[in-house]
């Protein structure tokens, strides 16, 4: 299998990182891919694919050169580089870590990623700029309009998953992450059930960083960084609707009720509002009564203020009977997807 030997440094330093370069590069590869994993995901597809598929039809080289750089097994190192953990970085300077890439190193990482030799085509000095041109289309295009919500649906992941670790230690805070990765004891992290030599990551950052698209990837800048990709567990668009028993919606209110079901994970007010189709003042006041009445608590995350069901708020909302319970979720590689 797959793993990585983590010394007890790595592990104690280990941080999530929020990354606009991934989230990027998860879109393109859902782009490239053309099939949707939920229907939220499907309406961003039908917004956004024909111009995609347009701009890569009117430029073979670069169309030849994403379905190079993304592999079927192997993403081309280039392509995914490591995040630093050093503070938010702007996309830009995520991006040139990209475009700088010496045409060679592209060359060399292309052929790893393809398994075979680089196709004629493919032999020209450009190919970095190509890529970052690409990416920064996909980044203005289809990531930008919606980046602030897509922030706070991974900085609630970040939460979640913090708060997970903090009761039941990294094989809890990992769980669901992604398939085959799993805490196996003895400072070893699972990726995959593939056959790979496992690596030590002794002296090593280890950064989990999540994407709200349906996809994922391993990374390193060895021995200094290592970083794993993941999706979150909350959906772009609304496709986390909890169905509320008629009970709790007799005793809170419809609407009210549906807040307090949805807080299974924790969101943001403007979340919220994307998922009810109520309006922004009367999300608000739910969730003040909610606050009030001790079912919700709120913490922050980076610049947003989430909202989570405390114990009272579950226990009611397990009360409800099974279909309340069904939206409850714990709060909280290879380098292909």
């Amino acid at each position: 299998m797959g793993w990585w030997q983590i010394s007890t440094d790595t592990l104690a330093d280990s941080r999530f990182v929020v990354s606009a370069l991934a989230e990027t590069i998860a879109s393109l590869k859902t782009l490239e891919r053309g099939t949707a994993a939920h229907p939220g995901e499907r309406a961003w597809l039908d917004l956004h694919l024909p111009a995609y598929r347009a701009r890569q039809a009117g430029d073979p080289v670069t169309a030849l050169l994403v379905r190079a750089a993304l592999g079927r097994h192997w993403n081309a190192d280039y392509l995914t580089p490591t995040p630093t953990g050093d503070g938010d970085q702007p996309f830009e300077d995520e991006l040139a870590r990209v475009r700088e890439t010496p045409a060679a190193a592209v060359h060399a990482d292309l052929t790893v990623s393809l398994n075979g030799p680089l196709p004629a085509l493919l032999h020209r000095s450009d190919l970095p700029e190509r890529t970052a041109d690409t990416l920064a289309w996909v980044w203005t295009r289809t990531v930008l309009p919606t980046w602030p919500r897509r922030r706070r649906i991974i900085e609630a992941d970040v939460l979640a998953r913090t708060a997970r670790l903090g009761r039941g230690g990294w094989t809890a805070a990992l769980e669901g992450m992604r398939p085959g990765l799993r805490w196996l004891g003895e400072s070893r992290l699972q990726l995959n059930t593939r056959d790979y030599p496992p690596r030590e990551l002794t002296g090593a950052r280890l950064m989990f960083v999540p994407v709200t698209p349906v996809d994922g990837w391993v990374s390193w800048d060895a021995p200094h960084r290592y970083a794993v990709v993941y999706p979150c567990s909350g959906a772009l668009a609304g496709t986390d609707r909890t169905p509320v028993p008629e009970s709790l919606g007799a005793l809170l209110g419809p609407a009210r009720a549906t807040v307090l079901a949805l807080l299974g994970t924790p969101k943001s007010t403007t979340h919220l509002v994307a998922l009810t189709g109520q309006g922004l003042g009367s999300v608000g006041r739910h969730l003040k009564v909610l606050h009030d009445a001790g079912l919700v608590r709120r913490r922050r995350a980076g610049r947003s203020v989430l909202y989570l069901r405390t114990d009272a708020g579950e226990v009611l909302v397990d009360a409800g009977g099974p279909a309340a319970g069904a939206g409850r979720k714990e709060p909280g590689a290879p380098k292909s997807g």
